[in-house]
Order: C-alpha cells, then structure tokens, then sequence
C-alpha cells in the first residue's frame, strides 16, 4: 500500500474550509494532518470532509487557538495526546492505521518574538515543549511510526531566506536548531523532505506581512515530515505546493507532502 500523506498549517480550520475541501478535492492525499485549527473537535466541519471521502478523523481542539487534526479515507485508531508543558494546550495528536503505523500531528509553540527566555515566556515555553518532546523519544523509542507538523523551527542554513540575517530571528536561533536536532536525534528520525531535495532552498511559510509575498520570496521551512527509519526507506515523493499560499483568503503555510510504501 502506497499513502500519501499531506501536512497544512491551516490556520482556522473552520474560516478555511473551503480551502482545505480544495486540496483534498485536487491534491487526494490519503491522509491529511492540520495544524492551528483553532476550534473545538464538535465544531470542525467534519461532515464537509466526510462527504469528500475523509470519513476518519482524530482531533484534539480548543476555542481560539491550537488544535490538529488528523483526516483519513483509511480507517483511524485514536492513538492518543501528550500534553507537553502541562498546559493544556492541544498540541499533539497521534493516530494509529490499520497496519501498525503511528501518525503523530504537532503543533510546536511559535515562541514569540525574543529568542530569550528570561524575558520571553513563550521563548521559554517553546524549548521546554522540544525538551519534552526529545525526552519522550528517549523513553520510548518510536517504531514504524510518521511525525508531520508544524515545528516552527527552519533547521538548515537553506530553508531560510537569509541564514545570516535570520541567525537571531526567532525559528532560526541556533538555540532552537539545536533543540531540533536533539529532539529529531532521539528518535532516530528521518527528514523525508529533505533526504527527497537534498539540495537548494525550501520554505513552507511566508509572512502575511510582505506586500507581495512571491515576488520578495522571504520563506522559512517551518512544517515537517519526518519518519522512522523502517517507514524511511520506502518514503518519496516529497513536495511543497507553494501555489497553495497564492489562494484566495490563504493559510501563511503551503501544505507539505510526502508517499510512503507501508
């Protein structure tokens, strides 16, 4: 069995729905993971993806902020949640298919705008959220198992615009790619979208901020799509629909996508 799994920022779930019915109507991806849904699990419009062909869903929401869901046309097994940092926050997802796999769906902390945590919580907030992340990996080490998401952390020098001027930009502080690696390191995981374009630069998000977007080309890989070594080997065709950010009404993320041969 070949799935291919997409991953989407979609940043309200509910105002974008439209958008999101879009790429599974013309992209079909098997499996699609959401991030940012910002709204609880009843009030998702499930029903619309539902008539599409996504019957399955496993989903930790709340009002306003965070949320993941996981949309499947295979049947879904709800594989549970962690709550990092003892927050509360709906976060993290995990959904198990029928063969044995494990979805995990992340949504990392952003981490607010000073890379320093003694005057920056959310700073703060965003590394002990790597930090427990990276120790559950080294508790309990994953197997045939699938992590997409969000990470809000651009790790190499080419998956930003401008290493040098991003350097101490928070998402690229060499703090945070440190804890990336430690965290990605711990499981053993593999970056599929990058063992796929091994090469040249690559971004997932840009800034509602630039007048034009595409034209100043100012992006960061900021969504993920790692594996585990037993699902890695059969992993490929990875790609980045960046004309997803050009939509009417847009996500700041382009949704990211991967196939793997289960």
């Amino acid at each position: 069995m070949t799935l291919t799994l997409a991953t989407w920022n979609i940043n309200s779930v509910r105002l974008r729905a439209g958008l999101v019915e879009r790429l599974l109507t013309e992209e079909a991806p098997d499996v699609l993971c959401l991030q940012e849904c910002k709204s609880p699990v009843d009030k998702i419009p499930a029903e619309r993806f539902a008539a599409l062909g996504y019957g399955h869903m496993v989903a930790r929401g709340q009002k306003g902020y965070n949320g993941v869901a996981i949309l499947s046309r295979h049947p879904l097994e709800d594989a549970g949640h962690r709550d990092f940092v003892g927050k509360g926050d709906a976060r993290h997802v995990a959904a198990r298919l029928a063969d044995g796999t494990v979805i995990h769906n992340y949504y990392v902390p952003a981490g607010g705008d000073v890379a320093d945590r003694e005057v920056n919580e959310k700073f703060g907030h965003k590394l002990d959220f790597l930090t427990e992340m990276r120790d559950w990996f080294r508790s309990e080490a994953p197997a045939r198992s699938i992590l997409v998401g969000d990470l809000n952390i651009a790790p190499r020098e080419d998956d930003v615009w401008s290493h040098k001027k991003l350097l101490k930009v928070v998402s690229h502080t060499p703090v945070e790619v440190d804890h990336l690696a430690e965290t990605q390191d711990a499981g053993a995981w593999v970056d599929i979208t990058r063992k796929d374009i091994p090469d040249g630069q690559l971004y997932s998000w840009w800034s509602y901020r630039a007048r034009d977007w595409d034209a100043a080309d100012k992006g960061r890989r900021l969504d993920h799509i790692w594996a585990t070594p037993d699902l890695a080997a059969g992993a490929g065709g990875s790609r980045i629909l960046r004309p997803v950010r050009g939509w009417e009404q847009p996500s700041d993320h382009a949704p990211v996508l991967a196939s793997f041969d289960l």
